[in-house]
């Protein structure tokens, strides 16, 4: 069985989206890497700004905070992270990322599994910041 040469991906190659708030950018998915089972990336946020609420019906989300503050409601609790502390965000709960701190906030995350197809791995639950652009794009060609 031959093994797919491994690829590095750099954060300013990335095209970062704003819809949902902050930046977001996807790193290693099946659009970049050809990754199988999930997908993963970055998520900056500056003082003030938020990512709106979301669930994944098909997706746990893994988010470990490098730097900053984030306050974190999931399914109606709030959550304080600070950094070198990480959270699980189980299928189907609603979340929601806000930055309350001075300071901008850096957030390595990691989404698995896939959804069957990317459009049915996102749902809104609120109006989002930037609802002209587009969600991260996860699979699909290169």
């Amino acid at each position: 069985m031959a093994t797919a040469a491994a690829r590095k991906i750099a954060a300013r190659d990335v095209a970062p989206t704003t819809r949902q708030g902050g930046e977001i950018r996807v790193l290693l998915s099946p659009r970049t890497v050809d990754a199988t089972d999930g997908f993963g990336g970055t998520l900056t946020l500056a003082p003030g700004e938020y990512v709106a609420e979301q669930y994944h019906p098909y997706s746990d989300k893994f988010l470990y905070l490098v730097r900053g503050v984030l306050e974190l409601t999931v399914d109606g609790e709030k959550i304080r992270l600070a950094p070198d502390e990480a959270l699980m965000v189980r299928r189907g709960q609603r979340h929601r990322f806000v930055n309350p701190g001075g300071d901008e906030a850096l957030a390595v995350f990691h989404v698995s599994p896939l959804a069957p197809r990317p459009d049915l791995g996102h749902v809104d639950t609120e109006p989002v910041p930037n609802p002209a652009g587009e969600l991260p794009r996860v699979g699909g060609p290169r």
